[in-house]
C-alpha cells in the first residue's frame, strides 16, 4: 500500500497549490586530516595522508522538489524531533502560496506532526501540521524516495573527501545545493505502479490470498 501510493504521488501532474516534496535525512561523519595535505602540482594530485582524526558526527536533512528540480539543504548537529520540525517549518515557509505540500519521506519516529509539539506552541504546530500531507515509504523501501538520489549525488559530488567540521560541511553543502538548482538537476523516476505490480507480482498475490 505504502509502494503505490508512492508511486501515485509521481505519477500526478503537477500542482502549485500542492507540490511535491521528497524529504529525507542522513548522518555524516566529521573526518579531519591530521597532517596538512600537500597541495597539487603540474602533474601532481593533492597528496594526503592516510592518517585522520574523527570528530563526531552531524546529520544533513534535504527537502527535494522533482518538479522544479529544487532542493534545499540544512546541516544539524543532531536528527532529533526538533531538528526536524525547524527544518520542516522551514521548508513551509518557502512555498507561501500553498494549500499544504505533499512529503514523500521515511517512517522514522522523528517524522511525523507530532514533533511540532515538542519545538512550538499548541497553536503553531497544529497550525504548522495543516501545511503537511505525509506520504511514507514502506519498511525497507526508502530507495523510493528520490531523496536517496539526491544524497547519492551530494555523497559523490560534494562529500567525497575528509570534511572536518560542521561549519566546512554546511558551507560545501550549500555550495553544491546552489550549483544543482542552477543547473535545474532533477530526477527522471521510470518506476511506476504498473512496473511494481508486474515485478513484485508474487507478493500481491499473497496480500490478495
Amino acid at each position: 500500500m505504502h509502494m503505490e501510493d508512492v508511486l501515485d504521488q509521481y505519477e500526478q501532474p503537477y500542482d502549485p497549490k500542492h507540490p511535491l516534496i521528497c524529504m529525507d535525512e542522513m548522518p555524516c561523519q566529521l573526518i579531519d586530516n591530521v597532517l596538512v595535505p600537500i597541495p597539487p602540482k603540474p602533474g601532481k594530485s593533492q597528496r594526503v595522508d592516510y592518517e585522520y582524526r574523527r570528530n563526531g558526527t552531524c546529520c544533513v536533512f534535504i527537502a527535494f522538489d522533482p518538479h522544479a528540480g529544487w532542493r534545499t539543504i540544512s546541516v544539524k548537529e543532531h536528527r532529533t524531533k526538533i531538528d526536524y520540525a525547524y527544518f520542516m517549518k522551514g521548508l513551509a515557509q518557502k512555498y507561501p502560496e500553498a494549500e499544504y505540500l505533499k512529503v514523500v519521506q521515511d517512517n522514522l519516529n522523528t517524522h511525523s506532526a507530532g514533533s511540532f509539539y515538542e519545538a512550538f506552541p499548541p497553536e503553531e504546530a497544529f497550525e504548522l501540521a495543516k501545511k503537511f500531507e505525509f506520504h511514507f515509504t514502506p519498511k525497507k523501501g526508502s530507495w523510493l524516495n528520490m531523496a536517496e538520489i539526491e544524497f547519492s549525488a551530494l555523497s559523490g559530488q560534494c562529500l567525497n573527501r575528509r570534511i572536518g567540521d560542521i561549519k566546512t560541511l554546511a558551507k560545501e553543502a550549500n555550495a553544491w545545493e546552489q550549483d544543482r538548482n542552477e543547473a535545474k538537476a532533477t530526477v527522471r523516476w521510470q518506476f511506476t505502479k504498473t512496473k511494481a505490480r508486474e515485478k513484485f507480482c508474487r507478493h500481491y498475490l499473497k496480500i490478495k490470498n
